[in-house]
């Protein structure tokens, strides 16, 4: 049997590739090394890693969900792996409360991603869904996935809230704050009540407030 490769394209030996996960591992093994030796060790790793830029170019938004997408999945792998090389407790990440598949609303955190989902949004939510499955099955770590609404408030680029499930951004830095505090292993719906998905779980298992904000004083 023939093997040819493309025209004016190399073909990666199993030597190349064999290098390239080495040094992957290496690179894990050293983040695991300081998160343990980092002030006392890491407890609680928290992901809310994006590759989404404010007020970019709509034309490169596309290129920019596939690297978020990549982010998602690849990144949290590696994330998990250096979390267990560090015996860390929990891992907290932020995913998105608009990838359900069409159906009855409010939507609960039992309800199906829209797997199926084409284009960008195909993109997306696959994305989504393996940051989630990472998280929440590689035990001992803790997983808990808060599924953002649309962020709105201070450094959002949005003043006002918009879109099918908004959310303010201290209620969203207040949520994390929860999950760090008494949060347990599962999937949490973090939005304003706005009848697109139900928070009925993170109001009763985590205390959490959509209407809570930061007060800060005036001079």
């Amino acid at each position: 049997m023939k093997f040819s490769a493309r025209p004016g394209r190399r073909r990666k030996s199993p030597s190349w590739r064999g290098r390239r996960k080495a040094d992957r591992d290496r690179r894990i093994r050293r983040a695991g090394a300081v998160f343990r030796n980092g002030h006392g060790g890491a407890d609680i790793v928290i992901h809310k890693l994006t590759d989404l830029q404010l007020g970019g170019d709509p034309k490169m938004m596309a290129e920019a969900i596939v690297r978020n997408a990549r982010i998602r999945s690849e990144g949290t792998q590696n994330l998990v792996a250096a979390g267990l090389a560090a015996s860390a407790r929990r891992l907290i990440v932020q995913s998105i409360a608009w990838a359900y598949a069409p159906g009855p609303q409010p939507y609960s955190e039992n309800d199906p991603l829209d797997l199926d989902a084409e284009g960008t949004r195909g993109t997306s939510v696959r994305g989504v869904a393996m940051l989630e499955r990472l998280t929440i099955t590689s035990q001992p770590l803790e997983g808990v996935v808060l599924r953002y609404g649309q962020l709105y408030g201070p450094g959002t680029g949005n003043d006002q809230a918009s879109g099918s499930a908004p959310l303010h951004v201290d209620a969203a830095a207040h949520a994390a704050l929860l999950a760090v505090e008494r949060g347990k292993a599962g999937i949490f719906n973090i939005a304003e009540d706005s009848g697109f998905v139900s928070i009925a779980k993170a109001r009763r298992e985590l205390g959490w407030d959509p209407g809570f904000r930061i007060q800060t004083e005036r001079r």
